[in-house]
C-alpha cells in the first residue's frame, strides 16, 4: 500500500476525504427517504457508518489519493478518486454481506452513495485549485510584467496557462494570423488580432515585451540527392518566427522565447526558463531524435575518450556522453586552463561517473600509450584540431598539417594497438573541395582513418560478419556551430557591445550553422551507426546555408537595435576562406540512412600504399613554409586549391581585399 508523506496538508486532506464519505452515505439515505428517515432505517445506517470509516480510509490509501496537492488537481488526481470511489463502493456492499447488514440498506443508497461521494471529493479540490489560483494570480501584482503571446496554437495556450500562475508575468493577449481564432479566450487571455497587427496593439496596450510561442511542424528531413540539399527550403513556422523577431524589432518590442517549443507542449517547461532570442533561435531546425538504445550500447559501462574535450565541440561531446553513464569518460586536452575549468564542471555535473582529466598533445606518441594504457578506452572521439581558417593560412599552416594529420594518425594507430572498438573524427564541411590549409589538412585526416580501416572478412555464419582488428572508424562533418569558441557570433556581440560597426568578409559569403548541442548529439548519433562496414563519411543535415550578413542583420535586431545604429562594413574575404562551404565534393554522392539528419559520402577508397608515402613526407620534414605547404597539398589532395589571389602581401592593418578587389565599405544606410 503506497504511503504518502504526513504532513498537516495530508492529514487535513485525509480528514475531509472521510467525512465526505460519512456525508455521502447520510445524504444517499436523506435522498432516499426525501429527508425524513424511518427509525428503522436510521438505525441501520448508525450501525453502517462506523464500517465507512475503515473500509474508505483503506481504499483512498490504497489508490495514492494524498500524493498530489489540491492546489494542482488535474485529470489524473479524478481519474485515481473515480477509481477509488468505484472499489470502494464493490467494497462496501461486500463488508455488509458479511456483517449480515446489508438487508436494512436500500439498494438505491448503494448507488446514490458512491456517485455523491465522487461529486463531494472531485469538487472540492476542484474548488480549491480554483479558489487558490484566483487569490494568487488572478488579480495583477504590482509587479508583474505585461506581455503578448505571438502564437494561438498548442505552444502558445500551453504558454498561456503556464504564464497564468505566475507572479511575473501577466498575459494581455494573444496574437495569431489564423482568422478563425480572433476574438477566441484562451485561459482567460483574449486573441486580439494578427501577428503584423503587433505595433498598434502594442502601442495600445502599452505592451514593450513579447514571447514568441510559434513552432516548428513535423517534417521528413530525408535528402535523395545532392540537389535536395541545395533545394531546401525553412517552413513555414520558421519564417513566422523570424517575421515575428523583425516585427518587434520595429515596433521596439523585447522579443522572448522559450528553451524548447516541444517542452512547452509536454508540460516540461517553467516560466523562469523564458528568455530573450538568440540566432539558434531563427535556424529553423529540428531537433534531433537520437537512438538512444543504440548509444547505451555505445557508451554506457565503458571507458569513452575524447580528445580536445575543453573546445566546443569536445566539451558538449562529454556533457551528452556523460548522460549515458560510462564506466569512465577519459577528457584529453593540451589546454591547460580548458581542461580545468571542465574538471570544475563536471565534478560538480555528474560526481557519480569516473573521470579523468589528463593532459597531452595527440602527436606525443608516449603520452598517448601511457593514458591508453591505464583506462583502456572502447571508444575514441578525436575532436582535437587546429580549426581556425585564416590562422592557419599564414605562419602556421605545417602546424595545421602536424597537428590535424599527423596527430590523427597517431592517435589512431594507438586506438589500432589498444584493441578500441570504435574511432571517430570529428571533420568539417571545408574538408569538401578545399580552398585553405585547414580544409585540406582534415581532409586528409578523414584520407587516414579510410586507408588504415581494416576490411571486414566473412564469417561462417550466413549473413554474418566479424573485423578482422582495429576499431571501426567513422568520420563525421558539418559546418559551422554557434556560439563556438572562434566563431562569428561572440566576434558580432563583442562588435555590437562596443558600438559597432559590425565587419563581415563579403556581402555574399554563406555558411552553414547548427547550434553546438545538436552537432553533438548528431556525432554520437553517427558513432552508433557507423564502424558496421567502416570507414564511413557520414554527412550532417546542416539545413539551409546562412548568409553572414543576415546573421549580422539578426545580432542586431536581437539587441534592439538597428542599423543605423550599428553599422555592418564588408573588409574582404580573409586568407584562405571562400564564399560558401560545401557539403559534398563534386566527386562524392550519398546514401540513406535511417537518420533523417545523416548521410553517408560516397567518397574514393584510400589504399596503404598512398598511407606510407604521406607519412614519409610527413617525418622527412621537420618544417615547411606555408607556400611549400600549400603547393604539395595539391599532390595529396586533388581537389584542393589555393586561393592565391587573396594571398597578397598587405601592410600591418590594412583589411584583405576579396576576390573581386572589393574595398571595404559600409551597408547602405
Amino acid at each position: 500500500m503506497p504511503l504518502p508523506r504526513i504532513n498537516i496538508r495530508t492529514v487535513i486532506a485525509f480528514v475531509h476525504d472521510l467525512a465526505a464519505a460519512i456525508f455521502a452515505w447520510w445524504l444517499a439515505f436523506a435522498f432516499r427517504f426525501n429527508f425524513e428517515i424511518p427509525t428503522l432505517y436510521l438505525t441501520s445506517l448508525k450501525e453502517i457508518l462506523p464500517w465507512v470509516v475503515p473500509v474508505h480510509a483503506v481504499v483512498f490509501l490504497w489508490f495514492g489519493l494524498y500524493r498530489g496537492l489540491w492546489h494542482y488537481a488535474s485529470l489524473p488526481d479524478l481519474q485515481r478518486i473515480l477509481f477509488a470511489v468505484l472499489a470502494s463502493a464493490a467494497a462496501m456492499p461486500l463488508v455488509l454481506f458479511m456483517l449480515q447488514t446489508l438487508a436494512g440498506v436500500p439498494r438505491t443508497v448503494l448507488l446514490l452513495a458512491p456517485i455523491l461521494l465522487l461529486f463531494i471529493m472531485g469538487g472540492s479540490r476542484l474548488a480549491y485549485r480554483f479558489w487558490k489560483e484566483h487569490r494568487l494570480y488572478g488579480k495583477k501584482k504590482p509587479e508583474s510584467s505585461s506581455v503578448l503571446v505571438l502564437g494561438a496554437g498548442d505552444t502558445g495556450i500551453s504558454l498561456v496557462k503556464e504564464l497564468g500562475r505566475s507572479r511575473q508575468w501577466q498575459v494581455a493577449g494573444l496574437l495569431d494570423d489564423d482568422p478563425a481564432k480572433h476574438g477566441l479566450v484562451l485561459h482567460g487571455a483574449k486573441v486580439l488580432g494578427r501577428i503584423d497587427e503587433l505595433p498598434a496593439i502594442a502601442r495600445k496596450l502599452g505592451i514593450s515585451q513579447a514571447i514568441i510561442a510559434i513552432t516548428s511542424s513535423p517534417s521528413d528531413r530525408r535528402r535523395s540527392s545532392r540537389a535536395e540539399l541545395d533545394r531546401r527550403r525553412p517552413d513555414r513556422s520558421h519564417r513566422n518566427r523570424r517575421r515575428a523577431v523583425e516585427m518587434c524589432a520595429g515596433a521596439g518590442i523585447k522579443a522572448l522565447t522559450v528553451p524548447s517549443y516541444d517542452d512547452l507542449i509536454s508540460g516540461k517547461i517553467t516560466v523562469s526558463q523564458i528568455r530573450t532570442v538568440e540566432p539558434e533561435d531563427l535556424l529553423g531546425r529540428d531537433p534531433v531524435v537520437l537512438d538512444n538504445e543504440g548509444l547505451h550500447d555505445l557508451l554506457a559501462g565503458k571507458t569513452i575518450l575524447v580528445t580536445g574535450a575543453g573546445g566546443s565541440i569536445g566539451s558538449e561531446l562529454c556533457r551528452q556522453i556523460a548522460k549515458f553513464n560510462p564506466g569512465r569518460l577519459v577528457l584529453f586536452e593540451l589546454n591547460e586552463f580548458s581542461l580545468y575549468s571542465l574538471e570544475q564542471e563536471f565534478q560538480s555535473s555528474f560526481p557519480d561517473i569516473l573521470m579523468a582529466f589528463t593532459i597531452g598533445d595527440v602527436k606525443n606518441q608516449a603520452r598517448l600509450d601511457q593514458v591508453f594504457s591505464r583506462y583502456q578506452p572502447a571508444v575514441v572521439f578525436h575532436a582535437a584540431a587546429y580549426k581556425h581558417v585564416p590562422l592557419m593560412e599564414l605562419e602556421n599552416a605545417w602546424q595545421a598539417i602536424l597537428n590535424n594529420v599527423l596527430g590523427t594518425y597517431i592517435l589512431a594507430q594507438t586506438a589500432i594497438e589498444h584493441a578500441v572498438e570504435k574511432f571517430v573524427l570529428i571533420s568539417t564541411d571545408k574538408a569538401v573541395n578545399p580552398t585553405n590549409v585547414m580544409g585540406a589538412s582534415k581532409r586528409l585526416a578523414e584520407m587516414v582513418c579510410q586507408a588504415l580501416q581494416q576490411p571486414v572478412s566473412g564469417c561462417a555464419n550466413k549473413g554474418s560478419s566479424v573485423r578482422s582488428q582495429g576499431p571501426g572508424f567513422v568520420m563525421v562533418r558539418f559546418g559551422n556551430v554557434l556560439d563556438s569558441a572562434g566563431s562569428v557570433i561572440p566576434k558580432f556581440r563583442e562588435q555590437i557591445k562596443n558600438g559597432g560597426p559590425i565587419t563581415v568578409t563579403h556581402a555574399d559569403v554563406t555558411r552553414y550553422f547548427m547550434s553546438i548541442p545538436e552537432a553533438a548529439q548528431l556525432v554520437l548519433q553517427a558513432g552508433v551507426m557507423g564502424g558496421k562496414g567502416g570507414g564511413e563519411i557520414f554527412v550532417l543535415d546542416m539545413g539551409e546555408p546562412v548568409k553572414i550578413a543576415d546573421l549580422a542583420r539578426d545580432l542586431i535586431r536581437l539587441s534592439g537595435l538597428s542599423e543605423d545604429e550599428i553599422g555592418i562594413v564588408y573588409n574582404g574575404l580573409r586568407p584562405g576562406e571562400k564564399l560558401y562551404e560545401e557539403l559534398l565534393a563534386d566527386d562524392e554522392s550519398t546514401l540513406l540512412t535511417p537518420h533523417p539528419k545523416l548521410r553517408i559520402a560516397q567518397a574514393r577508397q584510400i589504399d596503404k600504399g598512398w598511407l606510407a608515402d604521406l607519412l614519409k613526407w610527413l617525418n622527412e620534414h621537420p618544417v615547411l613554409s606555408d607556400e611549400e605547404v600549400r603547393q604539395q597539398l595539391k599532390k595529396w589532395v586533388p581537389e584542393y586549391s589555393s586561393r592565391e589571389t587573396i594571398l597578397s602581401f598587405r601592410e600591418p592593418g590594412e583589411p584583405y581585399s576579396d576576390v573581386a578587389g572589393q574595398t571595404p565599405q559600409h551597408t547602405p544606410q
